[in-house]
């Protein structure tokens, strides 16, 4: 199955890839992915660079004749920062001609290395290697949540063959044509559709929908759906190890692939800067060499290496993205990777999903009808009496609503339609408008389902007594969140697996205009693709459906704590709650990083378009450029630790709606 090989071999890049122009290493493995920090070689070699720099600086300062000893320990200072970025360097350069960041800082070193300043090139090697192993450290989150993807496909199925007898197979020998036998509580394992019997299925794991889907003979089910109720007989249309769900795997790993090409900041600027640096400081030596003594303008061509050395751009975008991302750590926001949050800073448009992220995810009784004589009370006490004979969603919902439902006796249940019992000695009906008439409430009944809600009909003796409207409805907080956005500026579009009725009332709520509804998880994708056209995208989900749209935006943020697995894993931001005002306060502390990232790149090639010519005419030598870089260095710091301030208070709960008990001259709930 092309899903599971993924899974169980997840890679990750590894430790100064994204920002400094480096060759990817091995895949790592799952033991690998949950290594502590002390013994990450990754982390554990720049600390010790730094250390031995500091014995060095020790020695050297305040312990006579200890000059021999002190440059020992920055050779060794140097060696242990190199290594964790040279060969990865010299190995993009040479490989695929990658000219990144860190090849820049390789040319640097090596050129105060040729003029014998060991000290200075340890100093740069430790400080580039401890700020790019920190915010890889810090971004560093396991990449196994796709298993969940595959986990929905059972190892095994039930075919009903020619002569009526039933087996069980593996999952991967089942074949388009074969007939699957799904008996109640079982999940499908492949796509389909149903020959016989009638049932409800949960594919809440496939569409994200929390409402179950009545299927009958004709219908298309989907790998991964659970038969709530009655047995069903299904005909396979695709291969146990080519449906629905092996396709979402597919997709978000192409996505993965796609995103991790993108060049971080640092990178676009290294390419044009390696080439010119090392043509000028080629041309300093051989026309100077010309014109006068070699020996001094081949010094002086070393120290234009050092000079056009991006030490301060170099460690000011680590620092300030460790300190933007520890700061949105703080107030909920897991944002994955530097060059995640580089890209968050630039979103213009925002695709959410409906179910989990918009919405609560759970069903509620939101509009009860009456009529007959009986009052609202009694209709949801009838309906709950009988839904606690269910485990169909609706029911938890309806019963929750209820304050005294009776016992009901002698229940059946109609797989697909509806519920039957007796309640003090009348006979009550509960179920679907398809099943049961309305009667007298059809219009009202039809304007509920309009508005997105699923009604169940309550039948007394035979005749229709009442409505009970349920629906997933937004979060409280969902409108003003919305209106500020697109006060910001942002585009904003739903994407939902939904129907179209449930999907345009609930947008009108919110106040999003653009609604694209009946999606599959490839569809939502195929929809994160088309608003590229619009500007970067970030996709907002919760659910395994959403995984492939997650992955194919520029960013992916995965809602709520409660998030599936798979949507946390193929996201590049994740929010610890599921309040939607965490969206603006993402964007807004991301848009002030990128303006420090900003502000720090301007100083830095500030410093190196000034450097340059007083090193070419000789009035800076090369411990005025390191002393300069070094103050430049310590400024960009400083204003990067600036990400890290937060002015965020906590997010008070919104009010909410609630259901009372008045009801007007027709019965109706009235909700306040």
């Amino acid at each position: 199955m092309p899903g599971r090989r993924l899974l169980r071999y997840g890679r990750r890049p590894a430790v100064m890839t994204s920002a400094c122009g480096c060759e990817p290493s091995a895949p790592m493995t799952e033991e690998d992915e949950h290594t502590p920090w002390w013994r990450d070689r990754a982390i554990l070699l720049p600390v010790a660079s730094g250390l031995t720099l500091l014995l060095g600086l020790i020695l050297e300062w305040f312990i006579p004749g200890a000059g021999l000893m002190a440059t020992t320990l920055f050779w060794v200072s140097l060696l242990l920062g190199a290594s964790q970025f040279v060969p990865g360097a010299l190995k993009g350069l040479f490989t695929s001609r990658r000219l990144g960041i860190g090849l820049l800082m390789t040319i640097s070193a090596t050129g105060a290395v040729l003029l014998g300043f060991i000290e200075e090139a340890a100093a740069l090697a430790f400080l580039y290697s401890i700020a790019e192993a920190l915010e890889d450290k810090a971004m560093d989150k396991a990449r196994s949540g796709l298993r969940a993807l595959l986990t929905l496909i059972p190892s095994t199925a039930t075919i009903v063959a020619a002569h009526g007898g039933a087996r069980t197979v593996q999952v991967e020998d089942l074949v388009p044509g074969d007939i699957l036998r799904l008996a109640a509580g079982e999940r499908l394992a492949t796509d389909g559709v149903v020959r016989s019997g009638h049932s409800s299925l949960d594919v809440s794991a496939i569409t994200g929908e929390s409402i179950p889907v009545e299927v009958g003979p004709g219908d298309a089910v989907l790998a991964g759906s659970i038969n709530t109720s009655g047995a069903l007989e299904v005909k396979a249309t695709a291969a146990g190890t080519d449906n629905s769900l092996t396709t979402v795997v597919k997709l978000v790993e192409q996505a993965q692939n796609d995103k991790g090409r993108r060049a971080r900041i640092a990178d676009r600027l290294a390419r044009p800067l390696v080439p010119g640096v090392l043509i000028l400081a080629i041309l300093v030596a051989a026309i100077g060499s010309l014109l006068g003594d070699p020996g001094v303008w081949i010094e002086r061509a070393l120290v234009v290496l050092v000079a056009a050395s991006p030490c301060a751009l170099a460690i000011s975008v680590p620092v300030t993205v460790v300190s933007a991302i520890g700061a949105a750590s703080k107030f909920g926001v897991v944002i994955k990777s530097g060059a995640a949050f580089e890209r968050l800073g630039g979103i213009r448009h925002l695709a959410l999903d409906k179910t989990g992220t918009l919405t609560r995810n759970r069903p509620t009784v939101t509009e009860v009808l009456t009529t007959g004589g009986v009052n609202r009370a009694e209709v949801l006490d009838w309906a709950a009496a009988l839904e606690a004979h269910s485990t169909h969603p609706l029911a938890a919902a309806i019963t929750a609503a209820a304050l005294h439902p009776p016992v009901a006796q002698q229940v059946s249940e109609a797989a697909g339609q509806g519920i039957t019992g007796v309640i003090t000695g009348t006979r009550i009906a509960v179920g679907s408008p398809r099943w049961l008439s309305p009667g007298p409430l059809a219009t009202e009944v039809e304007s509920l389902e309009e508005q997105g809600m699923t009604v169940v009909i309550v039948h007394r003796d035979g005749q229709p007594v009442g409505a009970v409207g349920v629906r997933d409805e937004l979060r409280p907080e969902a409108p003003e969140v919305i209106q500020s956005l697109a006060a910001e500026g942002f585009g904003i579009t739903m994407l939902t697996g939904d129907n179209t009725r449930t999907a345009t009332a609930l947008a009108v709520e919110a106040g999003i205009q653009d609604v694209r509804a009946q999606l599959r998880p490839e569809d939502k994708a195929r929809a994160v693709a088309d608003l590229h056209e619009r500007g970067p995208v970030a996709m907002i989900g919760d659910g395994i459906n959403d995984a492939p749209a997650l992955a194919s935006a520029d960013i992916g943020i995965a809602m709520g704590a409660r998030g599936s697995d798979a949507a946390i894993e193929s996201a590049d931001v994740a929010f610890t709650g599921d309040d939607l005002r965490l969206i603006p306060r993402a964007l807004h502390h991301a848009r002030r990083g990128r303006a420090i990232i900003n502000q720090n790149i301007i100083l830095s090639l500030a410093i190196i378009i000034v450097l340059l010519p007083l090193a070419i005419t000789g009035v800076l030598g090369l411990a005025a450029v390191v002393l300069v870089h070094e103050v430049a260095e310590v400024i960009v710091i400083a204003n990067g630790l600036r990400a890290a301030r937060t002015r965020h208070p906590d997010l008070n709960p919104v009010k909410t709606a609630t259901i009372t008990a008045d009801e007007d001259a027709h019965g109706k709930t009235r909700v306040y």
